[in-house]
């Protein structure tokens, strides 16, 4: 591996980690890599693709676990070219490419085990109530992503953000505090806030009614569609008309905007905590179905773990 490492400052620049965060980290990769390599020597055993045991192959450029995790976790800091990945890490693009598509499994289950990995679907209230861990409040926002621009034209629309030659995918975010207890799945980029909350959470269910709930502007009827007397949305300027040309906020509702603002700017945080990895910042080049989701999905759980420890 060609890549030294001089002090603290670089391996953060490099990985997103301080040394302690990647010390941490590291004993929980290794044993998940050597399970899943144990059972998958095991399972070539059994169909009779394989005879020699485990270290028999040839010697991989990434020889260690802490060279795996460096390599994983600098791809998504960075977001190289495969070319660029394999040339740091004294290898061919086409092995940098099957290694991450390897590693990175191995480093979502890592992040599940240490229970950083936020929960992707609830089925009833009460598995939120649960989520939450006696936590009565949440805030609610989403975020998107650039997306290459597919060739057919289907997608295209569906892709499609509404800004000029702008394509993107959209996420749903539910965050306490700057953990991230939620992360929706990935929806077209021309999905609306609030079309993604009630594909995500649907509005027959009670799931706010015992819950302080914060949004924004783009959450428009969710005190209409919602059960739920603590849900807080800024106020929004009427528009002018003939009836009213002169429109305008009062100071009351200025100050209630700027208090609910002041709170709601730790999901703006966490979502900036997600995209230190600038595979979430560039726009989004892997073909791999559904890897996106897979991606942001562990970028949200690497941010909860840098709160963590």
């Amino acid at each position: 591996m060609n890549m030294n490492i001089r002090d603290e400052r670089q391996l953060s620049a490099l990985t997103g980690l301080t040394q302690a965060q990647f010390d941490q980290l590291l004993p929980i990769f290794s044993a998940v890599y050597q399970a899943q390599r144990q059972a998958s020597y095991e399972q070539a055993v059994q169909t009779g693709q394989r005879q020699r045991k485990p270290g028999g192959d040839r010697q991989s450029k990434l020889a260690t676990p802490a060279a795996k995790l460096l390599f994983v976790l600098y791809y998504y800091k960075t977001y190289p070219t495969f070319d660029v990945l394999g040339t740091h890490f004294n290898l061919a693009r086409s092995k940098a490419h099957r290694q991450l598509y390897q590693l990175s499994p191995i480093l979502h289950e890592t992040l599940v085990q240490l229970a950083m990995m936020p929960r992707r679907a609830f089925q009833t209230v009460a598995d939120l109530t649960l989520a939450l861990k006696g936590i009565d409040q949440i805030i609610m926002d989403a975020t998107e992503h650039a997306y290459r621009r597919p060739q057919a034209a289907e997608q295209q629309r569906a892709h499609y953000s509404g800004k000029k030659t702008a394509y993107a995918q959209e996420h749903c975010d539910h965050g306490t505090t700057k953990v991230i207890v939620f992360l929706g799945h990935t929806f077209p980029g021309h999905s609306h806030d609030y079309t993604m909350l009630k594909a995500e959470l649907p509005p027959d269910l009670d799931w706010f009614a015992d819950l302080l709930v914060r949004v924004d502007l783009g959450y428009l009827g969710i005190q209409t569609d919602y059960v739920g007397e603590r849900i807080e949305r800024p106020h929004k300027k009427p528009r002018k008309s003939k009836q009213q040309p002169e429109t305008c906020l009062t100071p009351v509702q200025k100050a209630e905007n700027k208090a609910l603002s002041q709170v709601r700017i730790a999901i703006e945080h966490a979502i900036g905590g997600m995209k230190r990895y600038n595979i979430l910042v560039h726009r989004f080049r892997n073909h791999r179905e559904n890897f996106h989701d897979h991606v942001i999905a562990i970028c949200a759980a690497l941010w909860n773990f840098s709160l963590a420890y």
